[in-house]
């Protein structure tokens, strides 16, 4: 009689909309680091080895606040290789105080409103007959495609990305791991 009981219940919870339960949602290891689904983006990312250029570029630019606000976000999260393969040199001046708009415009750009999964991206990229246009918070588009299995995304200089590791969950969004910077 038990076993019946808590089947309505959890019928109850996907009916009322809460389809991205932790019963969904598992924790991935980024950076040698638990990605836990029960703490915000930065709480997240402040553990990650491969993150600690971006985590430090989020701060500089006085972002944290916003990244730990019930969101939700989709981030699409450089990790420390991609911020290397920026021209010399340009990482730290980015994060110096007179660049901060510059800064705040570039991290802003990799960051979509909304909780979109792997499998949302993927279907918005089907309904759009191979690719999808995201507007990012920063207020300018990324496209994205699939090239065979990998999730792409092209900025607006035509540089692309490849989504490494997909669907990040957090409590107020997802994080997708990516392997270049993207440019507004």
């Amino acid at each position: 009689m038990k076993r019946i009981l808590l089947i309505p219940v959890f019928a109850m919870a996907l009916i009322a909309g809460n389809t991205t339960t932790s019963f969904a949602q598992k924790t991935v290891m980024v950076g040698g680091a638990a990605m836990y689904p029960t703490k915000n983006i930065v709480e997240n990312a402040v553990n990650s080895k491969d993150h600690t250029t971006l985590v430090a570029a989020v701060k500089a630019a006085g972002l944290v606040e916003t990244l730990s606000s019930p969101g939700p976000f989709t981030v699409f999260a450089p990790t420390n290789e991609a911020f290397g393969k920026l021209p010399a040199g340009t990482v730290d001046n980015l994060v110096k105080p007179e660049n901060k708009a510059t800064l705040t415009k570039i991290l802003t750009y990799h960051v979509v409103s909304g909780s979109m999964d792997s499998k949302a991206i993927a279907a918005k990229i089907k309904a759009g007959g191979g690719s999808a246009t995201l507007t990012t918070v920063q207020g300018e588009n990324l496209t994205v495609m699939m090239k065979g299995k990998n999730l792409m995304i092209k900025d607006s200089k035509g540089g692309m990305a490849t989504v490494t590791i997909k669907d990040v969950y957090q409590k107020n969004g997802v994080i997708h791991v990516i392997n270049s910077v993207l440019m507004p």
